[in-house]
C-alpha cells in the first residue's frame, strides 16, 4: 500500500481536536487555545455539531461519551442516552395496531440525553463557562453556517414530508421554499434563542460556574425546555413512517426524572492496551468480542488489504453481532452474561466457526443458563444489496424505499469528535438523534425530538424489548484506549451498525500493520449487513459484505470465491472516522490526529 495519505497525520503538542465537521474541530480548538481542556473543547465542539450538521444530530438527540481524566486517573462513560417514557410499551404499540416502532415521527421518541450529558461534562471536568462554550454554536445559529452536501441530500429527500405534514420543518429548512443548496448559509434563530434563553434564565441571582450549568440543566429538564416539548407530544398528532399520524408518549415528568449518568467501561485488553468501550446497552461491547475473536489469529502476518484479513474479520463481525442480538439490551433491566461473553473461553469456542467460506447464517452463541434469543419474525427480508440500514452512511445516494403509505424513510446519520490536550485529557464522543428528517422542529425550541426508540423490539422476549424506563440497545459506540493507565487513543465514526466495523478495522491496521492514524482511516474499507439491522425496517442481508473498490481486484474476486456477496460501494464510501492519540517517548509526548477525507467534511485540527 502507498504510504500517500489525503491529508497529513497531525501531530503536535498542545492540542488536538477530530470530528466530522471542520467548524466543530475549530470551535473546540479556540477552546483549547483560550486554556480551556480537552472537556471544554468536546463540549463546545459538540454544541456546534449540532447546528452544523443538523442532518445527523441535534439538541434533541443523544450522546455517549468516553473520557479519561487524567489528573483524577479517571476513566469512565458518560451516558448522555435517555430513556422510554413511563407510557412506552408493547401493549401500547400493540393497540395502535404497530409491530414495529415507527422510526420517525413522535413515538419514537425517548428522553433526550445530550444537553444533560453535555453540561454534566463541563461542570465535572471542564474548566470554562457555559457561555463560553456555547457561544460558538449560538453565533452559527444566529449568523449563519454553509450548508454541505449532506443537508441538501437529506432535506431533499424530505421536501414533500415537510410541505405536507411537517410544516415547522419546513420553516426551517425550505429557504424560501427551497431545498437548500450547499455552500449557501442557513440559519435557526430559534435553537439560538433556545440556547440565549437558557443562558439567560441560568445567570439569575449571580451564581457560581457550577450553579450556572446546574441551573441550565433544570431549565431544560424542568422548566421552558421541558414544557414546550410536553405540550407539543401532548397536542400535536405527526405522520410518521407507518403511515399514520400519531403523538408523542414523551411527556415533562419523563424529562425530570432522568439525567445523565457515569458508569465504568466494559473492557478487554488486548496486545497491552486496554479497550474501553459502553455497557451492553450500547453496542460497544461488539467491538471487545471482535477482539477477542481475532486474538486467535495471527493478524500482524495479513495483507491488510488482502482478502484472508477480511474475511476473518467480517466472519468475526457476523459472530459476535449474531451475540449482541441475542444477548445485549439495558443492564439495569436484563441480564446481560457479558463476563461470559468476552472470557477467553467463550472466545476460543466461538472461533471456532469461522471457516474459509462466508457463513450465510445467524448464529448467537450458548451461554449457560441463558436463552439465546433473536426476534426473527420481526426481521424484513432483505435481498437487495444497499448500504445502510434506518441509519446509513450519508455517503448512500439515495435511501431504500419502505413499502408504506407514509413518508419515505431518509437517510440518517451521527456525528462523532475526539480530543485530546497537552495535560493528557482524552474525549471520545458519538452525538446523534434529533436528525432534522427523524420528528417536526418543535417551533419555539428550533429543533426536534429523536426517534431512538425505533431500536426497541416489541416482543417481551428480546433482551432489548420495549420498555418503560428502559435505554435503547443503541449503535452510537465510541472508543478509548489505555495503555499503562494513560489515555492512548480515541476514535470512532457515524455508521449505525457499521461503527464497530469501521472503527475496528481502523484499530486494527494501526495496531498490528504500523499504518499511521490517517493511513488507517484513509485505507479501502468495509463492513457487513449480514446481521438484522438496529433500525427501521430491521433488515437483514445474509453474507452482504459492502466493500470499497479501491481494493484490490484480486481481493474482490478472491471475497466473492469465498461466498461473499459484494456490494462494491464506490472508491471513497465507507466510513467517517476520526481519531486522536498519545505517543509517549521517555519524558516526551506527542499529540496526534486525523480525520476522514470522505464527503470532504471531517477535518483534524491541531498544534
Amino acid at each position: 500500500m502507498s504510504d500517500f495519505t489525503t491529508r497529513p497525520e497531525l501531530r503536535g503538542t498542545f492540542g488536538m481536536v477530530a470530528s466530522t465537521h471542520w467548524l466543530a474541530s475549530a470551535a473546540g480548538m479556540a477552546m483549547l487555545e483560550r486554556g480551556g481542556n480537552a472537556f471544554d473543547a468536546a463540549v463546545a465542539a459538540g454544541f456546534v455539531l449540532q447546528v452544523v450538521e443538523p442532518h445527523l444530530n441535534g439538541p434533541g438527540g443523544e450522546v455517549p461519551i468516553l473520557l479519561h481524566d487524567s489528573a483524577r486517573r479517571l476513566t469512565r462513560v458518560l451516558c448522555g442516552q435517555g430513556v422510554a417514557p413511563q407510557a412506552a410499551t408493547i401493549e401500547a404499540f400493540r393497540d395502535l395496531g404497530l409491530d414495529r416502532i415507527p422510526g420517525s415521527g413522535l413515538l419514537a421518541t425517548v428522553v433526550p440525553g445530550c444537553f444533560d450529558a453535555w453540561t454534566v461534562l463541563l461542570r465535572d471536568h471542564g474548566t470554562l463557562s457555559l457561555a463560553e462554550v456555547l457561544e460558538p454554536a449560538i453565533g452559527y445559529a444566529e449568523g449563519g453556517y454553509p450548508v454541505v452536501a449532506g443537508i441538501t441530500a437529506a432535506v431533499g429527500s424530505v421536501v414533500d414530508l415537510f410541505r405536507d405534514h411537517w410544516p415547522s420543518s419546513a420553516a426551517v429548512y425550505l429557504q424560501g421554499g427551497r431545498v437548500p443548496q450547499p455552500g449557501q448559509l442557513a440559519r435557526n434563530p430559534a435553537m439560538a434563542a433556545t440556547y440565549k434563553r437558557l443562558l439567560a434564565d441560568s445567570l439569575v441571582g449571580g451564581k457560581g460556574r457550577e450553579d450556572v450549568i446546574d441551573a441550565a440543566r433544570r431549565q431544560w429538564s424542568q422548566g421552558f425546555v421541558a414544557e414546550e416539548i410536553d405540550r407539543f407530544c401532548r397536542t400535536q398528532q405527526v405522520m410518521d413512517s407507518s403511515g399514520r399520524p400519531h403523538g408523542g408518549l414523551l411527556t415533562g415528568d419523563d424529562m425530570v426524572g432522568w439525567q445523565a449518568t457515569y458508569e465504568q467501561p466494559a473492557t478487554l485488553d488486548y496486545f497491552g492496551l486496554q479497550v474501553c468501550k459502553t455497557g451492553p446497552w450500547g453496542q460497544g461491547p461488539v467491538f471487545l468480542q471482535q477482539l477477542a475473536l481475532l486474538q486467535g489469529f495471527d493478524l500482524g502476518a495479513l495483507d491488510p488489504l488482502g482478502d484472508t484479513f477480511i474475511h476473518i474479520v467480517t466472519e468475526a463481525a457476523k459472530l459476535a453481532f449474531a451475540d449482541r442480538e441475542a444477548y445485549y439490551g439495558d443492564p439495569d433491566f436484563v441480564d446481560v452474561p457479558l463476563d461470559v461473553l468476552l472470557s477467553a473461553d467463550y472466545a476460543a469456542h466461538r472461533r471456532a466457526l469461522i471457516g474459509d467460506t462466508a457463513s450465510l447464517d445467524l448464529r448467537p452463541g450458548h451461554v449457560d443458563g441463558k436463552d439465546a434469543y433473536i426476534a426473527e419474525d420481526q426481521i424484513s427480508a432483505d435481498e437487495a444489496l444497499h448500504l445502510g440500514g434506518g441509519e446509513p452512511t450519508m455517503a448512500t445516494a439515495a435511501p431504500p424505499s419502505v413499502p408504506t403509505a407514509g413518508p419515505p424513510r431518509a437517510p440518517g446519520d451521527t456525528c462523532h469528535l475526539d480530543v485530546v490536550d497537552r495535560w493528557g485529557n482524552m474525549v471520545s464522543a458519538t452525538p446523534s438523534g434529533g436528525w432534522l428528517q427523524s420528528s417536526p422542529v418543535i417551533p419555539e425550541l428550533g429543533f426536534c425530538l429523536n426517534s431512538r426508540a425505533q431500536m426497541f423490539w416489541l416482543d417481551e422476549r428480546a433482551p432489548s424489548a420495549l420498555g418503560p424506563g428502559r435505554r435503547p440497545r443503541t449503535t452510537l459506540t465510541p472508543t478509548l484506549v489505555m495503555r499503562d493507565g494513560a489515555a492512548h487513543l480515541g476514535m470512532g465514526t457515524p455508521g449505525g451498525d457499521a461503527q464497530d466495523q469501521w472503527t475496528l478495522i481502523c484499530f486494527l491496521r494501526h495496531v498490528h500493520h504500523g499504518m499511521n492514524l490517517q493511513q488507517a482511516i484513509d485505507a479501502p474499507t468495509f463492513n457487513t449487513r449480514h446481521v438484522p439491522a438496529s433500525f427501521f425496517p430491521r433488515s437483514r442481508s445474509p453474507g452482504h459484505l459492502a466493500v470499497e473498490t479501491r481494493l484490490p481486484p484480486a481481493t474482490l474476486a478472491a471475497l466473492e470465491a469465498r461466498g461473499h456477496r459484494l456490494e462494491r460501494a464506490g472508491d471513497w464510501a465507507l466510513g467517517r472516522l476520526a481519531a486522536v492519540g498519545i505517543e509517549r517517548h521517555g519524558r516526551d509526548r506527542v499529540l496526534k490526529a486525523g480525520a476522514n477525507p470522505r464527503l470532504m467534511q471531517g477535518y483534524a485540527v491541531g498544534r
